[in-house]
């Protein structure tokens, strides 16, 4: 199967890895969420060599997520577990971190709420959760294109949409995450970094 090539994750990858690489220093093993076309991991298994990148989706996304793997062929970066939210169970093992991107407006709020039940169980303690995204504050979009997005993703499913950061942490401690770091990224995105204590 060729390779899937997604523009936005070609765009936001630089800024991400600036974000994440500090934060993944003394990490030694990482679960994706939503892995999708394979990009970010290609890119990130790729400068943070000490880190293990377990990659994971929906069956129908791992021929594309091979495709760029077999490509890459890294010894860190991993073929991907099959993960959907709801469906599948999360894996066995424990991992120092978990990373996803562009995820919570795609699910429906039930499935976040699983997400967020299946990172608890297999974030080591002190592990670190980091979603990237959108994110509305009190309510609000914080910009026009913000707005517009959040209609084109209500006119594809009903179930789509961005979230609340303050639903997003309330649940996070509903399964012992604390928010130590909200940040600014480019197009209106933020980086949510996550931290469990239990």
């Amino acid at each position: 199967m060729s390779k899937l090539f997604s523009a936005a994750c070609e765009r936001n990858s630089a800024p991400i890895l600036q974000a994440i690489k500090p934060l993944l220093t003394d990490c030694q093993s990482l679960l994706e969420i939503g892995s999708g076309t394979g990009q970010h991991a290609v890119t990130f298994a790729q400068h943070l060599p000490h880190l293990l990148w377990q990659t994971s989706d929906r069956l129908e996304y791992h021929p594309g997520i091979l495709a760029w793997l077999d490509e890459a062929a890294l010894p860190n970066a991993l073929p991907p577990l099959e993960l959907n939210i709801g469906k599948t169970a999360f894996p066995e093992q424990q991992f120092d971190a978990v990373f996803t991107a562009n995820t919570c407006h795609i699910m429906a709020w039930e499935e976040v709420e699983l997400m967020f039940a299946g990172v608890a169980q297999v974030l080591e303690n002190p592990g670190q959760f980091l979603i990237y995204g959108p994110f509305n504050y009190a309510g609000e979009f914080t910009s026009a294109s913000n707005q517009q997005f959040d209609a084109s993703l209500k006119q594809q499913a009903a179930h789509m949409g961005i979230r609340d950061i303050e639903k997003i942490i309330a649940l996070a401690d509903k399964y012992g995450m604390r928010l130590q770091d909200d940040v600014a990224m480019p197009a209106n995105n933020r980086l949510l970094v996550l931290a469990k204590q239990t």
